[in-house]
């Protein structure tokens, strides 16, 4: 596939190197069309022909918001609610009943435009409905990414119709939702518990506290194998001795880290930081 804005060999290779600087981000070989269509619009509204203009720009003093704006486009990620669902089920059936009337504290890695978290908050209300005596005595859910305009969009907590489609029955809209002109927002008692901030994995995240689950999902697999090993062993230290890690579905700590230990389940697999011993 051709691209509809000039990117020279050089200049892909120079771009792949400042996006995984600055965004841990693995650009592989051959992504030439993804550049162009992520950032082709960008690019169209600052009079930007060619990418070694682009990093030229980006990388001048002063190109704070264009570099950002940059890094937005290329780290943005599709999402959906209750994605692969069985997460949610390992969720509601094995770890929300061992928080009985204890609080719990759950990260949200790299949540996008704030489907995971909600999605979390859903079903930790829908099982303090049903369990009330057997609920986690309260409950915050952290959720973290490294674009501005993901965080901003997701704290608004508004989604058009297209958006609210991908991973909810109807009964489901009509419980999370409150209806906004064309679009939808998520009711209040299903935002309480979530805040979000912003953080690059690469960097330190002790400042967010210790939790007692982590959905990581999904992001690692676009990272240096040196970086989901440092990733990975950082969380584990950030995790309560008894707390969770649950990756994507074809993710694993195999190979990366031996700070865990892997607890298998008939709903899924989850990763347990091995300070806490086995049950």
């Amino acid at each position: 596939m051709s691209a509809n804005i000039a990117i020279s060999s050089d200049a892909y290779s120079r771009f792949r190197q400042f996006l995984e600087q600055v965004a841990g981000i693995v650009l592989g070989n051959g992504k030439q069309y993804l550049v162009d269509s992520r950032l082709g619009g960008i690019m169209a509204e600052e009079g930007i022909a060619t990418l070694d203009e682009l990093l030229s720009r980006i990388q001048a003093p002063g190109a704070a918001p264009l570099r950002e704006r940059v890094i937005d486009a290329m780290t943005t990620n599709e999402t959906q609610w209750f994605r692969d669902s069985k997460p949610y089920k390992l969720l509601e059936q094995i770890i929300l009943p061992r928080y009985a009337g204890r609080p719990l504290r759950i990260w949200s890695a790299a949540c996008s435009s704030g489907q995971e978290p909600y999605s979390i908050s859903f079903t930790v209300e829908e099982f303090r409905e049903r369990n009330p005596a057997a609920a986690p005595s309260r409950v915050e859910i952290v959720a973290t990414d490294l674009s501005r305009s993901m965080l901003e969009s997701a704290a608004a907590a508004e989604y058009d119709s297209i958006s609210i489609a991908r991973g909810l029955t109807v009964q489901q809209k009509q419980k999370f939702f409150d209806p906004n002109g064309e679009c939808w927002v998520v009711k209040p008692r299903y935002r309480r518990h979530v805040r979000f901030c912003r953080l690059n994995l690469q960097e330190g995240f002790g400042s967010l506290g210790r939790f007692d689950v982590i959905f990581c999902r999904n992001v690692l697999i676009y990272f240096s194998p040196e970086l989901k090993r440092d990733i990975l062993d950082r969380m584990a230290e950030t995790l309560d001795p008894e707390g969770y890690l649950i990756l994507g579905s074809s993710e694993s700590v195999n190979g990366y880290s031996d700070s865990y230990r892997t607890e298998r389940h008939p709903l899924g697999v989850v990763f347990r930081p091995l300070a806490g011993g086995s049950e």
